[in-house]
C-alpha cells in the first residue's frame, strides 16, 4: 500500500491502537473480541429474523433484485444475503452504523473522511454446508485501506464453516484457481478464525478469505459494513461525488439513532471535513438506500473476476 490513512488521534478508547493498526495492515485481518454490547447485539438478532423472514418472501426467479440474493442449490434458490439493511424496517442497522464501536475503528482506518459503502446481513441457513470459496472481495490500487467490519451475531467454530483467512494475502492480486487447485483449504500459513457474538472481524478487502463445506452446521450470521475513505472513491471510483454525499447522509441519521437508543451516553464525535460534508435531502426514506449501480471486480475461482459485491 502506497499511502494509507494516519491514525487518527484521539481520546477514545475504542480507537485502535498503533498497533492494532500495524497487525491489521500486517495480516490483512484484525480480531476484536466483545466489541458490540449485549442490548446492541440482541437488537441485532431479532432485526435479522425479520430481514431473512422478508427475504424468504420475495421469489429469487422474479428478476435481478439488489436486495437479496440467492444461492444455487440442488433442491431450488436458497436466500443468504440481505443488502440495504438500513431501509429494511428495522432500525438496529442504523444503530450499529452509528456507535462508536464501529465508527472508531473506520475512522482509525480510513481516516475522517470514512464513507459506509456497503451493509449487508449474510448468513448460512442451518444445515446448509456449502462452501463459500476462496476470494478476494475487491481488487484496487491499494493506494488506501478498504475493509469490512464483520459483526458476528452467532457463534463461528472451527469444523463447523469458521472464516479461513490467508494473512498477508492482500497485498496484491491472488490467482484464485491456482490457490484452491495446489493447496485445497490448507495453503500455507491459513489461519481459521473462530468468533463468539458480539465479536467483530475487520478484515481487508483483497486478503484472500473461505470456508470450506461441512454437515449439519448451525444457523450463522453476520452483519458486513465496509468504509472506504471518500479521497479514495474521488479519485479511483467506482462512484462519483455526488454518491459519496449521499452514502454520508447515512452517518447522521446514524448517530442520531445510536443517540436515541443511548440517552445521555457520549457517542462518536463526527469530524468529517467541511469539503465533504453532507447536505441533508429532508428525505429520510430516500437516504436509508442509495443504489450501489456498479461495483468493483473481485477476484474469484468460478467466475474469473467479475463486478460482484463484496462476499463474506
Amino acid at each position: 500500500m502506497s499511502t494509507t490513512s494516519p491514525l487518527i488521534a484521539t481520546s477514545s478508547p475504542l480507537a485502535l491502537t498503533a498497533e492494532q493498526v500495524e497487525q491489521f495492515d500486517r495480516d490483512g485481518y484484525l480480531v476484536l473480541r466483545n466489541r458490540i454490547p449485549a442490548d446492541l447485539l440482541s437488537r441485532l438478532q431479532t432485526a435479522s429474523e425479520r430481514w431473512i423472514a422478508d427475504g424468504h418472501e420475495q421469489s429469487a426467479t422474479a428478476g435481478d433484485d439488489p436486495d437479496y440474493n440467492f444461492a444455487t442449490r440442488p433442491d431450488g434458490p436458497l436466500l443468504f444475503r440481505v443488502n440495504y439493511l438500513h431501509a429494511k424496517h428495522e432500525r438496529a442497522s442504523l444503530e450499529l452504523l452509528g456507535s462508536p464501536e464501529v465508527l472508531e475503528i473506520a475512522r482509525s482506518l480510513a481516516g475522517p473522511n470514512f464513507v459506509p459503502t456497503y451493509e449487508s446481513l449474510v448468513f448460512k441457513a442451518a444445515g446448509d454446508g456449502a462452501a463459500i470459496e476462496w476470494h478476494q472481495d475487491a481488487v484496487h490500487p491499494r493506494t488506501h485501506r478498504i475493509f469490512n467490519i464483520d459483526v458476528y451475531l452467532d457463534a463461528s467454530r472451527k469444523g463447523a464453516g469458521a472464516l479461513r483467512v490467508a494473512p498477508g494475502s492482500q497485498r496484491g492480486p491472488v490467482e484464485i484457481c491456482q490457490l484452491r487447485d495446489e493447496y485445497g483449504w490448507d495453503a500455507p500459513g491459513v489461519i481459521q478464525v473462530e468468533m463468539e457474538p458480539g465479536d467483530v472481524l475487520v478484515h481487508d478487502v483483497m486478503v484472500v478469505h473461505g470456508s470450506e463445506p461441512t454437515l449439519d452446521n448451525p444457523l450463522r450470521r453476520t452483519v458486513y459494513l465496509e468504509f472506504r475513505a471518500a479521497e479514495q472513491i474521488e479519485a479511483e471510483g467506482p462512484w462519483d461525488a455526488e454518491w459519496i454525499e449521499r452514502r454520508l447522509r447515512l452517518i447522521p441519521l446514524a448517530l442520531r439513532e445510536w443517540g436515541d437508543q443511548h440517552p445521555g451516553e457520549h457517542g462518536f464525535d463526527w469530524t468529517v471535513s467541511e469539503r465533504y460534508a453532507p447536505a441533508t435531502s429532508g428525505d429520510t426514506q430516500e437516504e436509508l438506500k442509495v443504489i450501489h449501480g456498479v461495483h468493483n471486480a473481485g477476484s474469484y475461482c468460478s467466475a474469473g473476476s467479475v463486478p460482484l459485491t463484496p462476499a463474506p
